[in-house]
């Protein structure tokens, strides 16, 4: 006997012994479950267990496709409307389907309400105020996160937008026979090129505006780095020994004469921003200088596209000769700096290769090093700077500024006896940090009091934390676990440096003690860092093979695999990314999503696609470092994580790391979860007052609540957890009744 009828009555058989046992309560139920699980059967419709799985199966893979009302359907056709595992997944479609209401319903609210406000701000006489202009722009960029695709064209020809666009024009161009691009850029075109994101014309304005602006910048003097010190250290020989380097290293074949043209392109910047200058600074060159300069460049680019030969890197750097003779010529007479010359020329022609490539001079170095390591000597905190004095926004654990009591909300009024309201960002972070061990004292206005006091501290080696939980402690540890019921964990990662594997390690084992069943894996808004921490990170997920190749335009590949050794994290993933997870970032998780491992589910927004690895080489001299792109990610299946600006320049749009399921978010809502991310965040120093004006710590549910992609990667964990534990299992464990 076999099949069904066997079963049947191998059951039959052993509930006769197990009832003519003398075993009574809950040996008798003990006695039961061990005889069904000797035919491994399980009470509550056993016989559909298959079923049971093979219908989870199929409703998960539409919920990791992001598709939660097909997995609806799939759920209700099945008759087995008991079991746990369905009843659960019918749960997570509803939460699903709540949070798509909600949002659905905030959009068209938002949306009513911004429209609403354009129709107040027809009322007022737009003419050219600046501020006026800057509303509508505002409003209409607003209005078009809600809109439509009817609705944005209808709002393109609105006359209130037509006009404001004449009026920011003539605005801009006042600006900008001034001299001041970056004004022309704020109240213009930075605007204009996201209100009109066909327009092409507009984004290239746009650039070229900022272009200007970073060249003015560097001739105007501060205490903090004065002209002299901005150009230091640049020579010809430098920029010669940069492109002897990129011209045997760089990952793709480099078009010599695109780069002269772009090089000379920025030299005429370079002139026509010096002929705007003040008459009262040192390097304004005279309108007639000027018009000489500009003819004897376009004969050098008449000369390049009328030449019958190949433009190589000799005959490159025969035009970047050619452009610093010229400049020293009698008859040219227009004596531009050389250093700034050397540079502007440098940065024009790199650009011609891609926006990672980049010479960092001898007084930029020391910055990119300390972006690169997140280390640096310096007090220990984060601060904003917008109008006005600066604000502390984060103190780091452990640093002098904790150790003096130091306050995310304080302000600081001064440095060094220097008040801080007219000093731009960068220089003010050059004031406070500086030399280990030397002293700098800040002016603080207390975040809770009226009071000013000066407050002394040693500077010292500081690491910035790139692993972080959901929320700190009182006492200021992170909280890794944000479904204790669940044993769901929650790791955020927002830089790569040396100590990340490490910091990582450290989180998972707290929560892998605390019976750790699933994590959410956050890389939104990480910009990258050191490719070998995130492969050290993934390694963590993949007992054995690739994790990463890297292909050079010479030279065999670079393969990274994993080791079985130190693989730990076996729970299920869900990793987050949004439009700012790059580089490093965005290698984790396309490994973790490679079909070869399927590892994780990826939801949020399509990374920012940087797609390659960038080398340094100090072999230029003199303390400059060159920072060049010398190969293309390739994933473990083989696919290549594409360049954005590889794509766009083809037109294409399949760059960076897709999500499997897409959840897009609004401005309103990116700001909502910094907000959280920072209150959740922040230090209490020394006993102090919560530096937010009593705004407590959110909760979990207030913290998912807050972030829709968070809540949905929730939703697509929990079926992952699901999914793992839809088996027939062989035994049940006796339990009282």
């Amino acid at each position: 006997m076999s099949g069904f009828w066997a079963d049947k009555y191998r059951i039959t058989a052993f509930c006769i012994i197990a009832v003519v046992s003398p075993a009574t309560g809950s040996d008798y139920t003990c006695a039961v479950w061990e005889c069904l699980s000797h035919c491994q059967i399980q009470p509550d419709a056993a016989h559909h267990a298959p079923e049971v799985a093979s219908i989870v199966n199929s409703a998960c893979n539409e919920i990791y496709t992001g598709d939660f009302e097909g997995a609806r359907r799939i759920l209700d056709k099945t008759v087995v409307s008991d079991s746990n595992d369905i009843m659960q997944l019918r749960k997570i479609t509803d939460e699903y389907r709540a949070i798509k209401e909600r949002r659905e319903a905030l959009q068209d609210e938002i949306y009513k309400t911004q429209i609403n406000a354009l129709q107040e701000l027809r009322q007022i006489p737009l003419s050219n105020d600046a501020n006026n202009i800057g509303k509508v722009f505002s409003l209409i960029l607003n209005i078009s996160e809600y809109a439509d695709k009817e609705q944005k064209q209808s709002l393109l020809k609105d006359p209130l937008l037509i006009q404001a666009v004449r009026e920011a024009k003539a605005k801009a161009a006042q600006f900008e026979a001034e001299g001041k691009s970056l004004d022309a850029y704020t109240i213009c075109y930075n605007k204009l090129e996201r209100i009109y994101e066909d327009n092409k014309t507009y984004s290239v304005y746009a650039d070229r505006l900022l272009d200007k602006a970073d060249i003015w910048t560097s001739f105007q003097d501060s205490r903090y780095e004065p002209y002299e010190e901005h150009y230091a250290g640049i020579t010809k020989q430098t920029f010669i020994n940069a492109v002897d380097v990129l011209d045997s290293r760089y990952v793709n074949i480099i078009d010599y004469r695109r780069m002269a043209i772009k090089g000379i392109d920025r030299c005429k910047l370079l002139a026509e921003v010096m002929s705007k200058l003040g008459a009262d600074n040192a390097f304004k060159m005279t309108n007639a200088k000027h018009a000489v300069w500009l003819e004897a460049l376009d004969e050098i680019v008449n000369e390049i596209n009328q030449s019958q030969t190949k433009t190589g890197k000799d005959e490159f750097v025969d035009v970047f000769n050619k452009v610093l003779a010229i400049n020293k010529s009698p008859c040219a007479q227009t004596a531009l700096p050389a250093a700034a010359l050397i540079a502007q020329f440098a940065k024009g022609s790199l650009s011609a290769l891609d926006p990672y490539t980049a010479i960092y001079w001898p007084n930029q170095a020391q910055a990119f090093k300390k972006a690169m390591t997140r280390q640096f000597s310096g007090i220990g905190i984060k601060f904003s700077k917008q109008e006005g004095p600066a604000k502390v926004v984060t103190v780091f654990p452990d640093t002098p500024a904790y150790k003096s009591g130091l306050q995310a909300g304080d302000i600081i009024m001064a440095v060094d006896g220097v008040e801080t309201k007219d000093i731009a960002s960068d220089c003010l972070a050059k004031r406070i940090t500086g030399p280990e061990d030397t002293k700098v004292t800040l002016k603080i206005k207390r975040f809770n009091e009226e009071t000013v006091c000066d407050i002394s501290l040693n500077r010292a080696k500081i690491v910035v934390p790139s692993v972080h939980g959901w929320r700190r402690t009182e006492t200021g540890e992170w909280l890794y676990m944000i479904d204790d019921s669940r044993k769901i964990g929650y790791i955020r990662i927002s830089s790569f440096c040396a100590k990340t594997s490490d910091d990582f390690e450290s989180a998972l084992y707290r929560i892998e003690e605390d019976g750790l069943k699933g994590l959410i894996l956050d890389l939104r808004s990480n910009p990258g860092g050191l490719l070998s921490a995130a492969v050290e990170i993934a390694d963590k997920f993949i007992a054995k093979g690739l994790i990463l190749r890297t292909q050079p335009r010479f030279g065999i590949s670079t393969y990274m695999a994993a080791h079985k050794e130190g693989t730990r994290a076996v729970c299920p993933v869900v990793v987050l990314i949004n439009p700012l997870t790059a580089s490093a970032s965005e290698v984790l998780a396309g490994v973790l999503q490679d079909p070869k491992y399927k590892r994780a589910v990826v939801v949020g927004q399509r990374s920012y696609g940087k797609g390659s690895v960038q080398s340094m080489s100090t072999d230029c001299g003199k303390g400059s470092q060159l920072k060049y792109t010398v190969a293309y990610y390739h994933l473990p299946s083989g696919r290549r994580v594409e360049s954005r600006h590889l794509m766009e320049t083809l037109g294409r749009t399949d760059w960076g790391i897709i999500p499997d399921v897409n959840v897009d978010l609004h401005s309103d809502q990116l700001q909502e979860i910094a907000n959280v991310q920072k209150i959740n965040g922040f230090l209490v120093t020394n006993g102090n007052e919560d530096p937010f004006g009593g705004v407590s710590r959110y909760s979990s549910r207030q913290t998912v609540d807050a972030d829709p992609q968070l809540a949905v990667g929730l939703l697509v964990l929990k079926s992952k957890m699901i999914q793992s534990d839809a088996q027939p299992t062989t035994q049940r464990p006796c339990t009282l009744n």
